[in-house]
């Protein structure tokens, strides 16, 4: 009897392993914003759904075990109705990794999409076909087609992370997704002309082989640096600068690219508690590479690492 019970546990063990999926994604709705007319239950439905499309799907090939899952959250904030159905407002993407041999989370995204419009009505099924992202009705569709591009970008930074250019494929799904999206009125973000921070210029700098060298810095910068901080602090701290100086290559030949912003969201103050004991030399590189590259805080790194 009790090895039969044994056995149930294992077999349990198996197929909960086999089952886990690659993300433990948190959804927040936010519909403070929206009038009464709107029975505000239609935002909690709203946010299960999000958050059983997200936990729920298989995005990956790779067989995810549940402590490997990535880490992220998105707060969809409702400003305004369209019509009646259809939403308005912005997404914050946030995505972190851990670190080897500490409980320290470090950021992978930090982004805010500020063009986020979509039709949704209670109970609707949120479903994504990756060969037809555009779905029947495109204000429902895109939707699904949002959450899905960023899932990729998330999972494709993540793996960036972890070996050279093991985010390729879901980069590669994120630029099909930008390239085959939902068109209409009030759909906007996923053209070049729809403006210089937005998914398509994202996408298109994580696939240009022009940028190659920024897969490079994100392994260089996590792999090679944060998870070395345990074991050899020093050379760790030094792959870090690799990392920075690596984008700053790209920086120079092509400036105000959106990845860079992108990159640095988040990522500021990491750099600077991580410098705080490093060298004079390693405080002045720091401030020389980052002051040019991350140029919203470069008074932030002068300050902080004198």
């Amino acid at each position: 009897m009790l090895r039969n019970i044994f056995l149930i546990l294992v077999l349990v063990l198996i197929c909960s392993s086999t089952n886990a999926q690659e993300l433990n994604a948190k959804v927040n709705v936010v519909y403070a914003q929206i009038g009464t007319t709107v029975d505000k239950k239609v935002f909690q439905t709203l946010q299960t759904s999000l958050v059983n499309f997200l936990n729920k799907r298989k995005w990956a090939s790779d067989v995810f075990e549940s402590n490997e899952r990535v880490d992220c959250s998105f707060l969809l904030n409702l400003q305004s109705v369209v019509e009646p159905n259809v939403y308005k407002g912005t997404l914050t993407i946030q995505a972190a990794r851990p670190i080897h041999g500490t409980n320290y989370l470090s950021p992978l995204v930090n982004f805010i999409d500020n063009e986020i419009t979509f039709r949704y009505v209670e109970f609707q099924p949120i479903e994504f076909n990756e060969n037809r992202v555009s779905g029947t009705e495109p204000l429902s569709a895109n939707l699904s087609a949002l959450f899905a591009f960023y899932v990729n970008i998330i999972l494709g930074m993540d793996y960036d992370s972890f070996s050279p250019r093991g985010g390729d494929p879901f980069f590669q799904k994120a630029t099909l997704i930008a390239s085959t999206s939902p068109e209409g009125r009030n759909i906007a973000g996923w053209k070049p002309f729809d403006g210089q921070r937005n998914r398509y210029w994202l996408s298109e700098n994580l696939q240009n082989s022009r940028y190659a060298l920024l897969h490079d810095a994100v392994y260089t910068y996590y792999r090679q640096g944060m998870d070395q901080m345990i074991v050899r602090e020093q050379d760790a701290r030094e792959q870090v600068l690799n990392g920075l100086s690596m984008l700053n290559t790209i920086a120079s030949e092509t400036p105000n690219l959106m990845f860079m912003p992108f990159f640095f969201q988040g990522k500021t103050d990491e750099i600077i508690r991580l410098f705080k004991k490093g060298t004079i030399q390693e405080k002045a590189r720091v401030v020389d590479l980052c002051s040019r590259i991350d140029i919203s805080n470069s008074s932030k790194y002068r300050e902080e690492l004198k």
